[in-house]
């Protein structure tokens, strides 16, 4: 009876939790089937094949995350990472450049860190670092562009992470950001599970109080995440529906240094991830696109992408998000900035 009562108020929580998120999601399907149809029917196959794509990545993060919960080890990461932050962002930014997440892939993952306890700074700087780059990206680049842009957009990653980390840590010193995560995020949602068992227990399976405790992270965090990214998924169909790979070229064209804020302006809203703006960019550069403008627009296009964006804004509270654009625009114009003055050496 006790296991049937808990899964009765898990499936309520569930319910519950999804929201006027999933609501949303309901209401846009609903108003393109009305009067878009033909763009209803891509919309749907686009969310679909992207959550199946992602679908492995979110599996094992939200495994990790429950299992991190039921164990215990939520809080010895926390306390652990906390106590040496300089070395966490350093490892956080190099992981993140050579990490083999896009800037959907890494959602998942960093959903996990932050619900495990990982100090904001580190995370920042892996969230930062790592849809820019990954070593399938690197290889397509570098046979696609040339390999000193390649090597010049990996250095630019491991350089957000250092600026994000770094800076998201001195404000956290000066008193900012103490409470990054949403009022009832720091389970990923999960405001109905069990008590949680107190020690340490790696097998933890052997006890059905932390077996429960499993369940109900597993469940709270797939839910959360399902929801914001099957939304983003959604939306971002529509962008790149009617914001068209042609129009993103004519607006970037230009040598002139104020290509850069013009890259970054257009990265930062246009969804492009990292692969489909590897032909793009390869195109304008032979066409005569400053370089810096050219890595401009793909660091901001990486950070800010919608499903990244989303899930950001999902976890964390409103100063956070704003910082972490705040992040993406400055850092972007730096590199295109800096990268730029580099070549007229």
């Amino acid at each position: 009876m006790t296991t049937i009562t808990a899964a009765v108020q898990g499936l309520g929580s569930a319910i519950r939790d999804v929201d006027r998120v999933g609501a949303a999601l309901v209401l846009l399907l609903a108003l393109l089937a009305v009067f878009l149809p033909a763009q209803a029917a891509e919309t749907f196959v686009f969310t679909l094949d992207a959550f199946l794509w992602i679908l492995p990545f979110l599996a094992v993060s939200v495994l990790l995350a429950a299992w991190l919960k039921a164990a215990g080890a939520d809080k010895l990461i926390g306390r652990s990472v906390s106590a040496t932050p300089v070395r966490a962002v350093l490892v956080a930014s190099v992981f993140g450049a050579l990490s083999p997440f896009c800037s959907c892939g890494v959602v998942p993952l960093v959903a996990a860190l932050l619900t495990a306890g990982m100090p904001l700074p580190a995370v920042m700087a892996f969230w930062m670092a790592s849809p820019i780059m990954d070593p399938e990206m690197f290889v397509l680049m570098a046979v696609a562009i040339d390999l000193p842009f390649t090597i010049a957009k990996t250095a630019a990653a491991i350089a957000m992470g250092l600026l994000a980390g770094f800076a998201t840590l001195s404000l956290q010193r000066l008193g900012f950001f103490a409470a990054p995560l949403k009022d009832g995020v720091s389970c990923c949602g999960g405001c109905g599970s069990p008590a949680e068992p107190e020690g340490l227990r790696w097998a933890f399976w052997h006890e059905a109080g932390r077996r429960r405790l499993f369940a109900a992270e597993g469940r709270s965090v797939a839910l959360f995440l399902a929801k914001w990214l099957l939304l983003a998924f959604a939306l971002e169909s529509l962008m790149v529906a009617w914001i068209p790979a042609d129009l993103v070229a004519s607006s970037l064209g230009g040598e002139g240094w104020q290509t850069i804020p013009l890259a970054v302006a257009v990265g930062v809203p246009a969804y492009l991830n990292g692969y489909a703006a590897i032909p793009l960019i390869g195109e304008l550069m032979a066409m005569g696109m400053a370089p810096g403008a050219a890595l401009a627009f793909m660091v901001a296009g990486g950070v800010t992408s919608l499903p990244a964006s989303m899930a950001v804004y999902a976890l964390v509270k409103r100063p956070v998000f704003l910082w972490y654009l705040a992040l993406a625009l400055g850092g972007s114009l730096a590199i295109g900035f800096t990268y730029q003055a580099f070549l007229a050496l």
